[in-house]
């Protein structure tokens, strides 16, 4: 059996490898990534002392996937980084996974994908079309519906209110969610990858804990003396706020002084979200594909200090 991984070259498939490589003899393991010089060279090379595969391909480029996929078995396919383009990318992967003869897709996903209610987020709509695709291809598969990242809310948003004055804006209100430590999102798809997961199933990929961000301001506020103001605002206020920080409001626009790879229409969607109570999902899927219960921010928030203690101010340093 020949597992594949794709996008390891970014923070949650890089995960999802080193989970299934603890459990599967890397001679049987292909990964992939757009760049391999993104990786650090140590982890390249004890991939490949271990017997790991490593192809460059893009979703773009159907070759590339070709001989990457030739010979697979299972799939993970991470989804790609460009909203607005990446279905195509998505329908381009999937494609060329079936004409390979790879028998089961498992594909990362975002919470409500195929519930209208959650359209007018952001970064919903194309994965309600891949999702969609994927299941009237035939193929077996497992959606693994991740909920927002946890860590973003410890690290990003941090160094947000940070370099604003200690002031934590945001759309969320008092609204709870049910945010996801990237890690537990990357065991429970590894899981599935593996088979362990029921086929043509879609998990709610979410945490154990409904928290709010004023909780997560608050938290932040205790472990690092920093005297955070949590400022419930409107859309508008919200996205004024982040053009003064060079966030553009919309995917096409100029992100060359941004703090952060996400714009506005996607920030303030996505923290709405939450106010409106469409992320404070329940589920045990991450328990129940991996035996263990997802982490809370409590439990890993000592991993993110260095974003205040050496006041970090731009994504590309973060870890």
């Amino acid at each position: 059996m020949r597992y594949i991984v794709t996008g390891v070259d970014g923070q949650l498939a890089s995960r999802v490898a080193e989970t299934v490589l603890a459990e599967v003899d890397g001679r049987n393991l292909t990964f992939t990534c757009m760049k391999k010089d993104r990786i650090p060279k140590d982890t390249v090379q004890r991939w490949e002392n271990a017997g790991v595969t490593i192809f460059e391909i893009n979703y773009d480029d159907i070759p590339s996937m070709e001989r990457a996929f030739k010979d697979g078995d299972r799939i993970y396919i991470v989804s790609g980084l460009e909203v607005g383009r990446r279905v195509q990318q998505h329908k381009n992967a999937i494609d060329t996974a079936i004409k390979a003869g790879i028998s089961h897709i498992t594909y990362s996903s975002f919470i409500g994908a195929t519930d209208p209610n959650y359209a007018h987020v952001f970064v919903t709509p194309d994965h309600t079309a891949t999702e969609n695709y994927l299941k009237s291809t035939g193929i077996t598969y497992n959606a693994m519906r991740n909920n927002l990242y946890l860590e973003n809310y410890l690290t990003m948003y941090t160094m947000l209110a940070l370099m604003s004055n200690n002031k934590w804006l945001t759309t969320a209100g008092e609204g709870r969610a049910t945010l996801v430590h990237k890690d537990d999102c990357a065991r429970a798809a590894a899981a599935a990858l593996l088979g362990k997961g029921k086929d043509n199933e879609a998990y709610n990929i979410v945490g154990s804990e409904s928290v709010s961000v004023r909780d997560l301001c608050n938290l932040i506020k205790e472990v690092s003396g920093r005297d955070l103001e949590y400022t419930p605002v409107n859309a508008e206020q919200y996205y004024e706020h982040l053009e003064k920080m060079h966030i553009p409001r919309e995917i096409t626009g100029d992100f060359s002084c941004s703090p952060v790879p996400f714009c506005g229409d996607d920030l303030v969607t996505t923290d709405a979200s939450i106010k409106e109570g469409l992320l404070d999902v329940q589920s045990d899927a991450i328990e129940a594909l991996t035996g263990q219960k997802p982490k809370t921010a409590r439990d890993i928030i000592g991993k993110y200090k260095y974003i205040w203690e050496n006041n970090i101010q731009n994504w590309r340093d973060m870890k």
